[in-house]
C-alpha cells in the first residue's frame, strides 16, 4: 500500500508507516462514520452510532485553541477541511484519560494525522509515537516553513498546556 500523505518519503519509510498502522488496530475495534464536529486540530466527534464519538487523533499534538495559541484556529480549520461532513475511518489505538479514543483517522486511504503534520499544523508527538514517517513530515514543514513552523518561536502544546496563560 503507498501512502497517499509521503509521496516525497522513502519506500522504506513508506513501509514502516503502513506497518506501523496496521499491526496497532489490536487495542480496539475500527470505527467508520460521518464527522459531525471538528472541535480543534487533532479532535473530532463522528457519528458511528447511535451517539457521537470524540476522536484525539494519535501521534500528532495540535495548538490548542483556548488561550489563543498561535495557529489554534488555522490548525482546526485545516482539520475540517479535510473531514468535515465526511466519511472517515478510525484505526482504534484505545482511549485517553478523558475518555476519547485515540486513533489514526482516514478518509478513504489518505491519512489525515500525517497530513496535519505535513501541513504543519501539528507537532509529531514524539512522547508518546516513535513513527519515524511521521517525524520525517514534521522536518519537511519545518525546513519549509509551512504553517505553525512560519513562527521560529513555535511553542508545542504540551508546553503551552503547563504555562498559566487563561
Amino acid at each position: 500500500m503507498k501512502l497517499p500523505f509521503a509521496t516525497s518519503l522513502s519506500k522504506v519509510a513508506q513501509a514502516v508507516a503502513v506497518a506501523a498502522v496496521m499491526t496497532t488496530t489490536a487495542h480496539g475495534a475500527d470505527l467508520t462514520g460521518r464527522v459531525t464536529r471538528v472541535i480543534d486540530g487533532d479532535t473530532i466527534e463522528i457519528l458511528a452510532g447511535p451517539a457521537p464519538t470524540r476522536v484525539r487523533l494519535a501521534a500528532i499534538d495540535a495548538p490548542e485553541r483556548k488561550c489563543g495559541q498561535a495557529f489554534g484556529e488555522a490548525s482546526r480549520r485545516s482539520l475540517a477541511d479535510l473531514v468535515a461532513g465526511k466519511t472517515v475511518t478510525v484505526i482504534d489505538q484505545g482511549g485517553d484519560r478523558y475518555g476519547r479514543t485515540l486513533g489514526f483517522v482516514f478518509v478513504g486511504r489518505f491519512n489525515v494525522n500525517a497530513e496535519q503534520v505535513r501541513r504543519g499544523m501539528a507537532w509529531h508527538y514524539r512522547a508518546y509515537s516513535s513513527d519515524q514517517a511521521l517525524a520525517g513530515l514534521e522536518r519537511q514543514a519545518r525546513a519549509s516553513h509551512r504553517g505553525l513552523w512560519a513562527d521560529d518561536r513555535a511553542v508545542p502544546p504540551w508546553d503551552w498546556r503547563h504555562e498559566p496563560r487563561c
